[in-house]
């Protein structure tokens, strides 16, 4: 489990966590855990989401599991700068979905003394790295990759496989659209599918 650092509340110095891993492996859960934890040391907290994202409410970031916490809905990741000030720790959910400008924002929050808390899937539907997520995993002092379970095998699973036949790189879905399968599952499936293309 994750140990949080001491924050430093005059803001002497800031840090950037990540944690990435498949749909359905409890990355928004440890997200709100740990700005749970935060709010506890009463340190101030806000927390963004894409405005892509409106699979459960528009006012709050929510887990699978319901656990949810009040949010703020952004366009562009250059408004969490001006929308942060006044707080210790900033929070940002489904990071995948922003745009590259994003790095520098997280970048400027800890160079100003923030702890910065991100969630989001570190590979798309395909199996490569999605977005930002790359560039933020590389500059963050902390990841965490959490894992689900595969819903073939019951190992591991790292990969969110696109079980609808949608082809755009960003499609917005729940177990309707994907499933979690472990490496080996999801290149039984990408062969399964090149295997149909070939016959076509």
């Amino acid at each position: 489990m994750f140990l949080e650092n001491t924050v430093n509340l005059n803001g002497e110095f800031g840090w950037i966590e990540v944690i990435c891993g498949s749909m359905f492996s409890g990355k928004t859960e440890e997200l709100i855990r740990r700005l749970n934890r935060a709010k506890i040391a009463k340190q101030k907290i806000k927390v963004f989401k894409p405005s892509i994202d409106k699979r459960y409410d528009k006012e709050y970031i929510i887990s699978h599991n319901q656990k949810h916490l009040s949010s703020s809905i952004i366009s562009e990741a250059s408004e969490i700068l001006s929308l942060s000030e006044g707080y210790n720790v900033v929070g940002i959910d489904e990071a995948q979905f922003f745009d590259l400008g994003i790095v520098k924002v997280c970048n400027d929050l800890a160079n100003k003394g923030f702890r910065v808390i991100l969630a989001g899937l570190d590979m798309d539907y395909q199996g490569n790295p999605f977005g930002p997520m790359p560039a933020l995993m590389a500059t963050a002092e902390y990841v965490t990759k959490v894992h689900a379970v595969c819903a073939r095998s019951g190992n591991l699973a790292n990969h969110s496989f696109r079980t609808s036949k949608n082809n755009s790189l960003i499609h917005i879905g729940e177990k309707e659209s994907y499933e979690p399968l472990s490496r080996v599952e999801f290149q039984k499936e990408l062969n399964l599918r090149d295997k149909k293309k070939a016959n076509i």
